[in-house]
C-alpha cells in the first residue's frame, strides 16, 4: 500500500548544495539544462496542492521520482465504462521553465485510445487549448486524464486532435469493436508483466515506472478484507 500522494513536501525540496563553477564548461550547460529556482517551487506546490481533496481525482495515485521533482509517477485505476478494470500506469514531465509552459503525459501501458499515441504520449488538447500559467494547473491535467476514458468525453473528441486515428474511427464506425481493444487494454493493463516485473527494463519509447505492486499472500489478503471490511468477490 502506498500514499496516493507519496512522501512529504520537504523530502522533495530538498537539495544538496554545488560549488559555483570557475570557468565554462560542459558542466555549466547541464546546470543550465536544470529548472530553475522559480520551477521547482511551482511544481513544489502544486504536488502539495494535491492533498486538498478536490484536486486530486479518486482512483489516482501520483508520487515525484527520487531522481527529480520535474517527473512524477502515476497510476489510474477505472472501475466503469469501456477500460474499467484497468490500472494504467503514466508518467508527467515538467519543463525546466515551469509554469511557462505545461508538462507532458506519457503512458506505460499500451493504450487503445484516441488521445494516446502509439508511443504513449497523451493530448490533453480538448481540455486546454492553450496553456495559461497560473491559471491551469497539474490538477486540471489529472481530471482530464481520469475523465478522457468516459463515454461522455469520448463522445466529444474530435478527430483533429486525436493522436490515434484508428482508436477514433473504430469509436465512431463500430463500437463493438473499439470496446473489444479496450478491454484488451484492461486485460494487458493487469498482466503480470505490466503490474509485478521490477526487473523489466524500458524500452526505446516507453520510460520506466517507480510504482510496482506486490501480489498478497492469501493470509495477508484475507487480514486485509477483514480490517477493511471488504466482501470476496463473485
Amino acid at each position: 500500500m502506498f500514499s496516493p500522494l507519496g512522501p512529504p513536501l520537504d523530502v522533495l525540496t530538498r537539495t544538496k548544495s554545488q560549488p559555483r563553477p570557475t570557468h565554462r564548461s560542459s558542466k555549466s550547460t547541464q546546470l543550465s539544462d536544470a529548472p530553475t529556482t522559480a520551477a521547482r517551487a511551482a511544481i513544489a506546490l502544486e504536488y502539495a496542492s494535491l492533498r486538498n481533496r478536490s484536486h486530486c481525482p479518486l482512483g489516482l495515485y501520483v508520487v515525484p521520482t527520487t531522481e527529480s521533482i520535474t517527473i512524477w509517477d502515476a497510476v489510474l485505476f477505472i472501475h466503469q465504462g469501456y477500460y474499467a478494470d484497468s490500472i494504467l500506469k503514466f508518467k508527467l514531465t515538467f519543463p525546466n521553465n515551469y509554469p511557462e509552459r505545461p508538462p507532458t503525459v506519457q503512458f506505460i501501458n499500451d493504450v487503445f485510445h484516441p488521445l494516446i499515441s502509439a508511443n504513449g504520449t497523451f493530448s490533453f488538447a480538448p481540455q486546454i487549448r492553450a496553456w495559461r500559467p497560473n491559471q491551469h494547473h497539474v490538477f486540471d491535467v489529472l481530471h482530464y486524464i481520469k475523465a478522457s476514458f468516459k463515454r461522455d468525453v469520448l463522445d466529444k473528441i474530435e478527430e483533429a486532435d486525436c493522436l490515434n486515428k484508428e482508436a477514433y474511427n473504430r469509436y465512431h464506425e463500430s463500437t463493438t469493436s473499439f470496446a473489444a481493444l479496450a478491454t484488451q487494454t484492461s486485460s494487458l493493463s493487469q498482466s503480470d508483466t505490466a503490474l509485478y516485473d521490477k526487473d523489466q527494463l524500458p524500452s526505446k519509447t516507453k520510460p520506466s515506472h517507480a510504482m510496482h505492486f506486490t501480489k498478497l499472500k492469501g493470509k495477508t489478503l484475507k487480514e486485509e478484507r477483514e480490517r477493511l471490511h471488504l466482501k470476496e468477490w463473485d
